[in-house]
């Protein structure tokens, strides 16, 4: 919870109106604590400082529609990396480390929503090999901005994440 209280100050500071209303931060803590309790979420690690997290959650049916085969992708959320490690290429790393579970899975996607109104981060995304698919926009969300990219893509083969336990 510290990366995200520190993302949403980042985010504040840099003009970037995210996760920050509250109308929709209540919920979207409770959704990423019943990630966590799952077993869903991920941390990077180096010593007792957390540098960056990943949740691997199931298709959020506000944006995924059955006629794009849900079932056939693994849906990357609450993607965090500190300040701390900016420029260590984290985040991609994650979005490869989902790729390998994709792939493990027999899955062919990678898929995510975004906030609407993050262009950088959807700029990020696109950089990774994601294209947009859509935009969705339900009147009680803020995100909707879709990506995928197949689950074969791997950006950064030199240093791709793994688990403690696939070491």
């Amino acid at each position: 919870m510290d990366l995200r209280v520190e993302a949403e100050q980042w985010l504040d500071e840099a003009g970037i109106d995210q996760w920050r209303n509250p109308q929709t931060r209540a919920p979207a803590l409770a959704k990423w604590r019943t990630d966590i309790a799952a077993g869903r979420t991920w941390m990077v690690q180096a010593g007792d400082v957390v540098l960056a997290t990943i949740t691997l959650a199931p298709a959020d049916r506000d944006f995924w529609r059955d006629s794009d085969c849900p079932e056939d992708a693994v849906y990357v959320a609450k993607l965090i990396t500190a300040r701390a490690a900016k420029g260590e290429r984290l985040g991609g790393q994650l979005l490869d480390w989902a790729s390998l579970q994709a792939r493990a899975q027999e899955k062919t996607w990678v898929r995510l929503d975004c906030w609407r109104s993050n262009t950088a981060l959807q700029s990020f995304y696109l950089s990774e090999g994601f294209e947009h698919v859509r935009t969705e926009a339900p009147v009680h969300r803020l995100s909707g901005w879709l990506g995928q990219r197949p689950a074969a893509v791997v950006r950064h083969p030199d240093s791709v994440l793994l688990k403690e336990s696939d070491e």
